[in-house]
């Protein structure tokens, strides 16, 4: 297969054609090779309108909804970056120039991705993904969805940083971006996507008499 044209094309009919102008991003995206993100057998899905396996429960985030969410928070060469549950984003991230740490609760996703990753320049972190490693980001994305705001994770951006996150309760979902501010953060909504929910990050039902 031809993933060098296939990524072209993903790029002029899932990426362009979506409200994604940034050329840096579109450069960027351009220039990542999306089928190391996913496992082996499903590589020749890598540039499809889908969800690609990775690796357990994990998957890619589509093409276009990536695109558009990194888009939206706005990332700058320089800047430091958390990718949760999120392997290409960080790629993408740190083509553009930003120090990037990719975090991970199944170290099976880098076992697929770990190698890409290094190429990169990402560093790659396993621990639970509702404990955020490290502190004073500049920004936090992550291609999996959430079911309510993560608090832990606005904690571990500085302020001024910004969060890049869906939230999903059903079948759709929304993507925002969160900034934060020195007395609070703020929220703004981006566009509708249904990525999977990470199923650590679904609160504990509660019980109440």
């Amino acid at each position: 297969m031809d993933f060098a044209a296939a990524r072209k094309v993903m790029l002029d009919t899932q990426v362009r054609v979506n409200d994604v102008t940034d050329r840096d991003l579109q450069a960027a995206i351009g220039a990542v090779e999306r089928e190391r993100f996913c496992a082996a057998d499903r590589a020749f899905s890598a540039y499809a309108d889908v969800e690609p396996e990775i690796a357990g429960e994990r998957r890619l985030m589509l093409p276009r909804d990536v695109a558009k969410l990194l888009q939206g928070v706005d990332a700058r060469a320089g800047e430091t970056a958390l990718a949760v549950a999120g392997p290409y984003a960080a790629a993408v991230l740190a083509r553009l120039g930003l120090k990037v740490t990719a975090q991970e609760s199944d170290a099976a996703v880098f076992e697929v991705a770990g190698a890409a990753l290094a190429e990169a320049g990402v560093e790659t972190v396993v621990a639970p993904l509702t404990q955020p490693q490290g502190e004073g980001y500049d920004l936090i994305v992550s291609e999996g969805a959430v079911t309510e705001r993560p608090e832990a994770w606005l904690t571990a951006l500085r302020p001024g940083g910004r969060l890049a996150v869906v939230e999903r309760k059903g079948a759709s979902g929304t993507a925002v971006l969160y900034v934060r501010g020195r007395e609070g953060v703020s929220r703004r909504e981006l566009f509708d996507a249904a990525p999977d929910l990470l199923t650590e990050m679904v609160p504990a039902p509660a019980f109440a008499l």
